[in-house]
């Protein structure tokens, strides 16, 4: 194929568009956060994007909104697209004269064929860079907590692949001089040939009690590690239920998993979570969740549209001074109003003179980068705090406007009303039901949820409409709401809440989830 490919080559060469390039992009091993900030850049500008099967979905999901997706992995055992296809697949979308990611696991020329894509882009007059990845044979060992060389242990790193090209008659690797090195050897790609390995490196000298660890899906929620002897690993992984993809670690060093793991040991490592929150907001929850090594699944149970008339709200926002107070009651609002303000020809002065209320932190956080400080924030993201509260500031009388959502519950303008206030209620936005998500909730519920996390009530009257009422699938997962608002939500519901934040902030939710956990696990 490759001969044909460069005769083809032959024939269009010196028409190969100026702007044409093609990327040949590591994507690490699987954590999107340890992609390099040039590959990320590339992968937010490319025209296509030609991905592995490996590379994180989340990578991929940062391509422009028209970006061409073309996915070329390989199953182990299973069908995949072949290596001639995928160069012809490149220089096919080079010659259309676009910008062209391949990006791929780990770094491209660490037994990733990198090389010789690089070569047929070369062959065929193709301009092309190679950005470089973060290795799994670097990271993996990291994540796990092994130090590939420590002092008095090992100075020395081999890094060999377990699978090579059927064309060869016999393996190239020299097991009888890896079996005679002492020091740390990695193993990419092995899981099959384990069993020869071991037999190959104890027949030719390497004790069989030398320590030996197996890293399952390294640096991402679904590691697993299974450390064990050559003459036990065998038994052990396969006790173990291990399947590829999987690192391989031989050598002194590993004796230091035991002591120096830490990704593993992450108080919510491998939950499932699933959050609930609209797109743009879930991305703040989830980072959070990862960091404590939760494995966060984003399926919005809400939308947050634009009005289809907002002549109502442009009127209301036009004569805004006229209100004693303004009390903005989401992030949601914040921006919408901010929006029409700005589409109206205003901007923060609009509300010289009257008072502004934020019902919580992340809402008064969001009107300081408006330049407004709000002159009232409760202690506590409750309606009957918000009115307690405010009654201290003399409502009698008082013109109060409460810009919402279309289905705004009725506790909070109900409490100004019985203050004395004349209350305004006014549509900001409308609060919708994303049909289009209710396949993927029955997916995630059935394979299987730890956690289920909400942040308003909308969440969770919108998630038992998706599921059209039957919670039956939520027997054993674990129920986290962000306040007693919500709480109450999914109690009416028909659900058990376990968890409710202390601090009715996002940060707040993710530390009562998290200490949660880590009262179970001291009570075990």
């Amino acid at each position: 194929m490759n001969n044909l490919l460069g005769n083809h080559a032959q024939t269009i060469y010196g028409t190969v568009p100026v702007k044409a390039t093609v990327y040949l992009v590591g994507a690490g091993p699987g954590d999107p956060g340890l992609i390099t900030l040039k590959a990320f850049s590339l992968l937010q500008s490319a025209n296509v994007i030609i991905y592995d099967r490996l590379v994180n979905n989340r990578l991929v999901a940062c391509a422009k909104e028209n970006a061409e997706l073309i996915p070329v992995g390989k199953h182990p055992g299973g069908k995949g697209v072949s290596q001639s296809d995928i160069n012809s697949t490149l220089m096919r979308k080079a010659l259309e004269g676009k910008s062209v990611v391949r990006l791929k696991g780990g770094d491209p020329f660490l037994f990733g064929r990198g090389g010789e894509e690089a070569e047929i882009l070369a062959e065929s007059g193709i301009k092309f860079e190679i950005v470089p990845g973060v290795t799994s044979a670097i990271t993996v060992p990291a994540y796990s907590g092994i130090p590939l060389t420590q002092r008095g242990l090992s100075s020395l790193i081999t890094i060999t692949t377990g699978s090579e090209s059927p064309e060869k008659s016999e393996s190239t690797v020299s097991w009888d001089a890896l079996a005679g090195l002492d020091g740390t050897i990695v193993v990419l790609m092995g899981w099959e040939a384990l069993p020869s390995i071991v037999k190959s490196l104890i027949s030719n000298g390497l004790e069989p009690d030398t320590p030996i660890a197996l890293i399952q899906m390294g640096t991402t929620p679904n590691q697993k590690t299974v450390v064990s002897t050559l003459a036990n690993i065998e038994r052990d992984s396969v006790e173990s239920g291990l399947a590829p993809p999987v690192v391989t670690i031989i050598g002194k060093t590993v004796t230091m998993q035991d002591k120096l793991r830490w990704f593993e040991n992450r108080p919510l490592f491998g939950k499932r979570i699933l959050v609930t929150r609209t797109g743009i907001q879930a991305a703040e929850l989830s980072q959070l969740f990862m960091q404590e090594g939760g494995n966060p699944i984003e399926i919005p149970t809400i939308e947050i549209e634009a009005l289809d008339n907002n002549s109502e709200l442009d009127q209301t926002l036009s004569k805004i001074r006229v209100y004693d107070w303004v009390i903005f009651a989401s992030t949601n609002v914040v921006e919408m109003v901010f929006g029409r303000l700005e589409v109206l020809g205003l901007d923060a002065r609009a509300l010289y003179g009257t008072k502004v209320a934020a019902v919580g932190p992340t809402t008064e956080q969001a009107l300081k980068s408006r330049g407004i400080v709000a002159d009232f924030t409760p202690d506590r993201i409750v309606s009957d705090a918000i009115v307690d509260g405010l009654s201290a500031q003399g409502m009698a009388g008082k013109t109060v406007l409460l810009p919402r959502s279309n289905i705004g519950r009725e506790a909070l303008p109900n409490g100004l009303e019985k203050l004395g206030a004349i209350v305004t209620q006014v549509a900001a936005y409308r609060n919708v039901i994303p049909e289009s998500n209710r396949d993927r909730l029955y997916s995630a519920l059935e394979v299987g949820i730890d956690v289920v996390t909400f942040t308003s009530a909308s969440t969770v009257n919108h998630f038992v409409t998706l599921l059209n009422g039957d919670i039956s699938k939520l027997n054993s997962t674990t129920i986290a709401c962000i306040g007693p608002s919500t709480a109450a939500a999914a109690r009416e519901s028909g659900l058990t809440v376990h968890i409710e934040a202390g601090e009715y902030t996002i940060e707040g939710l993710v530390q009562s989830v998290v200490d949660h956990f880590l009262t179970i696990g001291q009570d075990r």
